[in-house]
């Protein structure tokens, strides 16, 4: 954003992944002049340090493919644009040929990816433009109404990929409270679960969770296997997100953590700050901040 004909130019960084991905190339650094860059903490403690992709990928489909042998339903709870898409890609790379169904906006997400493949990483571009775009795999099934769903919960083996990502509405929920109890199956997190959300309570390890089933709460006991593909996450890690610093074109004047719970935001802060030598400040909620 260029600010005042340009005299203040501020560089607003998330989300962003400063790594390759399937679907995208890494985050942009090339530019010329930044006096503020605003970029976001969601993993920006010292722990926050992903495995590398190509282990991350054969490490899920190995959760994939077992859950597959055992004649069960691998649910994927994801964010209905990137993440989803992201994972369709993974799993036609690898030659899968189960059935995969799509469960809220997902479908609809896919059409705008299809209609603008400029748009996607230099590799995956050319696979689209050749004819091989990943979304129009016929392995992809659309669920678009209740009937459709059980359909899918008797399509043993199979993936059903649905929004939302966090566990925290959407129609994910009709297929954990039918899913959940059989230790057959398998949910996969592949994105972020925010503190608080029904997501990261599973992710945590809790093994009985209420949830809410025609008005009422019930307890829903949770005997399916869990994993977290922690490097499918559309976020740059640690050290993504202090590459990313280090590999812009201009060295910002000042930097703003953001986008992440308070320790991460200021751990990055502090971190900056000492790597590169940099202002850096993670600011507090409603807090107003003048950069001139």
């Amino acid at each position: 954003m260029h600010i005042g004909d340009g005299w203040h130019n501020i560089v607003y960084a998330l989300d962003q992944k400063f790594g390759k991905t399937n679907l995208l190339d890494p985050a942009y650094t090339n530019f010329q002049r930044v006096e503020t860059l605003i970029i976001e903490s969601t993993y920006g403690s010292k722990t926050d340090v992903m495995p590398s992709r190509k282990e991350v990928e054969e490490q899920f489909m190995q959760v994939v493919n077992r859950t597959m042998e055992r004649g069960g339903i691998v649910l994927i709870p994801s964010f209905s644009v990137e993440r989803a898409q992201e994972v369709m890609t993974v799993l036609v790379k690898h030659n899968f040929l189960y059935p995969i169904y799509l469960d809220g906006m997902i479908w609809d997400a896919n059409g705008i990816f299809t209609a603008y493949p400029e748009y996607y990483g230099k590799r995956m571009m050319k696979e689209a433009i050749s004819g091989n775009d990943p979304f129009l795999s016929p392995i992809f099934k659309r669920i678009s109404s209740p009937s459709e769903r059980e359909k899918a919960w008797n399509d043993r083996p199979c993936v059903i990929i649905s929004t939302s990502g966090m566990l925290n509405g959407g129609p994910v929920l009709e297929h954990l409270k039918h899913l959940a109890e059989d230790p057959k199956n398998t949910l996969i997190f592949v994105g972020y679960q925010a503190e608080g959300t029904l997501g990261r309570k599973i992710q945590k390890g809790w093994r009985e969770v209420p949830i809410e089933d025609n008005g009422k709460i019930v307890p829903l006991k949770i005997n399916m296997e869990v994993y977290t593909a922690d490097g499918l996450s559309a976020h740059s890690d640690r050290k993504q997100l202090l590459a990313y610093i280090g590999n812009l074109t201009a060295k910002p004047k000042r930097v703003f953590t953001v986008h992440g719970e308070e320790e991460k935001t200021i751990a990055l802060a502090n971190a900056i700050e000492r790597i590169f030598k940099i202002e850096a400040y993670a600011p507090r909620l409603l807090e107003t901040l003048r950069v001139a």
